[in-house]
């Protein structure tokens, strides 16, 4: 315990202390205009908002891909499998070049989609399509072994019970699969929020339209207005903080209400 609490202690607890240390310099009426200023609330809706919509989608794309890797026998599957954790181990820098290449406008995938007058690299629509990118490997790797190890035996029983296949999956599979998909949903979440290598690439970084708060962050630290970015640090802290809170002690519910169902 002592050993665990020491190294937690250095690795997360002493540096959070020193960001609401730094932040602690600001008079509350100077860390109130900070946080209500113009461009912050911009970054911070951007940051937030788009990684919230990022995790929906690698939530629901997610499902279908972890459903077709469990769940189908196919040519190539193992290869596809290994595919989904590119993202992991490809340096988000390059992640970022390689996003941007492909849907600049004369890009593979962005000349098409500018034919339609719809416009991806350096528009807040690249910061999505970049925490998409970069997130949706969380829910696939998180509710995978979770999904491996439910009983097909439970739907066939369920099924020869009458149950319709609409019931079996929210009756049998969902509730088994909510702790794990909610775990995933979080870890998307929070990676997106953070994002910063993979965005600044494709997102044109435009005061108030394209500017993510990580990068808001940065450009205060290059001003040596020190205490303005842990300001905005600590917001970002905060909320993250708060929504993850959230999804956990939904989580804890879904477990428990499972047993209950269970038992």
């Amino acid at each position: 315990m002592g050993l665990t609490l020491t190294w937690l202690s250095i690795i997360v607890l002493i540096p959070l202390a020193g960001l609401f240390l730094k932040t602690s310099e600001l008079s509350l009426f100077q860390f109130w205009e900070i946080l209500t200023a113009r461009r912050t609330l911009n970054a911070l809706r951007i940051s937030f908002g788009l990684a919230f919509l990022a995790a929906i989608v690698n939530l629901v794309m997610g499902m279908v891909i972890v459903w077709v890797l469990v769940r189908y026998k196919f040519p190539g599957r193992r290869i596809f499998d290994a595919i989904v954790d590119i993202p992991f181990a490809l340096p988000t820098a390059v992640a970022g070049v390689a996003l941007t290449a492909l849907f600049a406008q004369k890009g593979w995938l962005g000349a098409p989609l500018a034919e339609w007058g719809i416009k991806v690299a350096f528009t807040p629509i690249g910061i999505f399509v970049a925490m998409i990118f970069i997130g949706f490997p969380f829910v696939v790797r998180t509710v995978q072994p979770v999904l491996l190890d439910l009983e097909v035996e439970l739907e066939e029983a369920a099924a020869s019970l009458g149950a319709s296949r609409w019931d079996i999956i929210r009756r049998v599979i969902l509730p088994s699969l909510t702790p794990a998909i909610l775990t995933g949903f979080a870890l998307a979440f929070a990676r997106a929020v953070g994002e910063y290598g993979s965005v600044i690439f494709i997102a044109g970084n435009l005061p108030n339209v394209s500017e993510i708060a990580p990068l808001l962050i940065v450009i205060r630290l290059s001003e040596f207005r020190y205490a303005d970015a842990t300001a905005i640090a600590v917001i970002m802290l905060i909320v993250s903080f708060l929504i993850i809170f959230t999804i956990n002690r939904i989580q804890r519910w879904a477990q428990t209400r499972g047993v209950a169902v269970s038992i």
